[in-house]
């Protein structure tokens, strides 16, 4: 999944064409925007296959816990050990996959139309045998890590266990917060009556809203595209509707909110968790330490990456102080008019080509097998991601495209997960999946190839200014207000265990951590300390945020080396990317040259952020 920019990158879909002007005239200007064609995972949500892959998934279920359960220790310290644990792994991995098919059909159909009544259903039905079904393969992860690290050792040392290795290794990190199997298994069924639950309220709820601006009654999406306006007085009453309906909807957000800190907190002091984020740490594979080092560098950046940059930008409106609804606002020598949707096709894989055919094949797939929906439409979940969907399939990407130089940078990104995701199908269902301090990696780095593509291609010296302010500030919506959201999750949970947080006071928290990340040339007006309440991150992925930092530095990084090496670059970088979840981070950084865990590291990628803003202020 993908988040960043003014609209934090999340979402869901809708089969539903359209039908008011204002979708018209929009898709004239952008040309015919495609629509996914969810069919390579099943025809409808009434398919038969469904039912049956359903039923399947319950008898392989059933089966997998007959033949195992309570029988691990023994059989893994057989002298044939490796073997058999061999053999039920993949088994394990059969029915993940076929359990992520049935997933990721039931979450994209729902990401196209949250609003549907069928719809919902289906999808909470699907979500709920999912999670009955596996309730019977919780034993397996538990049992495992009550074996012996000896017998567990001697057992991977068979051939037919190597590949699995890292996953029986990564599992075993899990072993200190592990309850008895009860606990463990009262937590997943209580899942989709408790956060679950939740989840879909937020998502329901935010897709239902209706803003008024001027005489229109609009979806989030357009409200939030309005911000990106050339007309100031647009922007302006797009933030107030945003601010009147967010208002009047706040106890909504506001339970939701202090409902899934207390369910997080629950989960984490049962399970022995000292920090709020230590869970998702785990989750990342990363150390505490490494992401103390990137939000401190970040936050210390601040007056030189984001103040520096919006004292700048006001400058260019000849103002001293911008209002928070002009932070995104196109500058006044950007030029107009709308990108197409075969000309975003066209930049994009022109510039991917220009780095790696094999990368820009990949893309083109995309295009051509028609898995990308990208029309704005009533009841589609705003913003953008790839969904990887599982190995046996293929990946889906969902768009709100509206043809500004963004959506672009957007396609640009969410192709580049999607790349990531091609690649990695080969290592399994249990290997595939990315930890999210490289999944952002491919997504900005097919940004910065776009970037430098449009770049190298402009001669003009407004529109070259134009370019470079428009990376800057995408930069600095992936660096540092990300890490100001890290900030804002950290502060809400922590306050959170002393008792609830009335919306006064989380917007309070809210409006503390953005006038340190925007600093004195951004002028926050009343109606802003709400706007804590759209972002999907900190609902669906508690503490995800930091993710986008951590990949634009690394990517600021790594194109560093690619800009300075010999041959074989782009080669090493797609077999990173095909590794998966095989290696570690730090492991999959050494062919680079990078390392994460060195101090000056995230000073580097910070660097290049300081550097542009450097061109622009020469530039006057």
């Amino acid at each position: 999944m993908s988040a960043k920019s003014a609209t934090s990158r999340a979402g869901k879909t809708s089969r539903k064409p359209a039908t008011n002007s204002k979708a018209a005239a929009a898709k004239s200007k952008t040309g015919k925007l495609p629509e996914w064609n969810l069919g390579d995972l099943y025809s409808g949500i009434d398919a038969p296959e469904i039912a049956r892959d359903l039923q399947k998934l319950d008898a392989e279920c059933v089966a997998f816990e007959t033949d195992y359960k309570g029988k691990l220790a023994e059989g893994v310290a057989r002298d044939d050990g490796g073997v058999w644990l061999a053999q039920a792994v993949r088994r394990y991995e059969a029915i993940d996959d076929l359990a992520g098919r049935l997933g990721s059909y039931a979450g994209l159909v729902h990401a196209g139309d949250s609003v549907d009544a069928a719809i919902s259903k289906f999808y909470g039905d699907v979500s709920e045998r999912l999670t009955a079904a596996s309730l019977h393969l919780l034993f397996f992860a538990l049992e495992l890590n009550r074996i012996d690290d000896a017998v567990i050792e001697r057992a991977m040392q068979a051939p037919e266990l190597a590949h699995y290795r890292p996953w029986i290794e990564d599992l075993r990190k899990d072993k200190p917060y592990q309850l008895e199997d009860r606990v463990e298994q009262l937590f997943h069924e209580k899942s989709q009556s408790g956060y679950a639950a939740w989840n879909r309220l937020f998502d329901q709820t935010i897709s239902g809203l209706r803003f008024k601006v001027g005489a229109k009654e609009l979806a989030i999406e357009p409200v939030l595209n309005l911000l990106q306006d050339r007309a100031p007085e647009k922007r302006k009453a797009a933030a107030q509707a945003l601010a009147k309906t967010f208002k009047d909807n706040e106890r909504t957000f506001a339970l939701i909110t202090n409902t899934l800190a207390k369910d997080k907190e629950i989960s984490d002091r049962w399970r022995g968790f000292q920090d709020v984020a230590d869970s998702r740490h785990l989750n990342n594979r990363v150390e505490r330490e490494v992401v103390d080092a990137l939000v401190s560098s970040v936050r210390a950046a601040y007056p030189r990456l984001s103040h520096r940059y919006y004292a700048l930008k006001a400058g260019w409106f000849k103002k001293k102080k911008l209002a928070h609804w002009d932070r995104n606002a196109p500058l006044p020598f950007a030029a107009t008019g709308t990108v197409a949707w075969p000309e975003a096709q066209k930049m994009v894989l022109t510039a991917y080509r220009g780095f790696s055919t094999e990368m820009a094949d990949i893309a083109e797939r995309f295009f051509a097998e028609r898995w990308i929906d990208a029309p704005v439409r009533p009841g589609k979940a705003p913003g953008a991601f790839s969904h990887p969907t599982t190995p046996s399939a293929h990946p889906y990407v969902l768009m709100n495209y509206q043809g500004k130089p963004r959506d672009v940078m957007t396609l640009a990104h969410e192709l580049g997960h999607g790349v990531h995701q091609v690649l990695a199908a080969k290592q399994g269902a249990l290997m595939a999946p990315t930890p999210l301090t490289l999944a952002e990696t491919a997504s900005v780095f097919g940004e910065m190839l776009t970037f430098k593509r449009l770049l190298s291609q402009t001669s003009n010296a407004k529109q070259r200014q134009a370019l470079l302010a428009g990376k800057v500030e995408d930069m600095i919506n992936t660096v540092v207000r990300q890490i100001a959201f890290y900030s804002f999750e950290r502060a809400v949970h922590t306050e959170r265990k002393d008792g609830e947080l009335t919306a006064e006071r989380i917007g309070q928290i809210w409006l503390s951590v953005q006038n340190e990340s925007l600093g004195p040339a951004i002028d926050i007006r009343p109606g802003y300390e709400n706007f804590w309440m759209y972002i999907p991150h900190f609902i669906h992925s508690p503490f995800y945020v930091y993710a986008y930092a951590f990949g634009d530095c690394l990517v600021n990084s790594l194109y560093a080396v690619y800009e300075n090496a010999s041959e074989g670059f782009a080669e090493r970088y797609l077999e990173m990317l095909a590794a998966g979840g095989t290696k570690h981070y730090s492991e999959l950084l050494r062919p680079f040259g990078l390392d994460a865990k060195d101090p000056k590291f995230w000073d580097g990628g910070l660097s290049v952020i300081s550097g542009m803003i450097d061109e622009l202020e020469a530039m006057g």
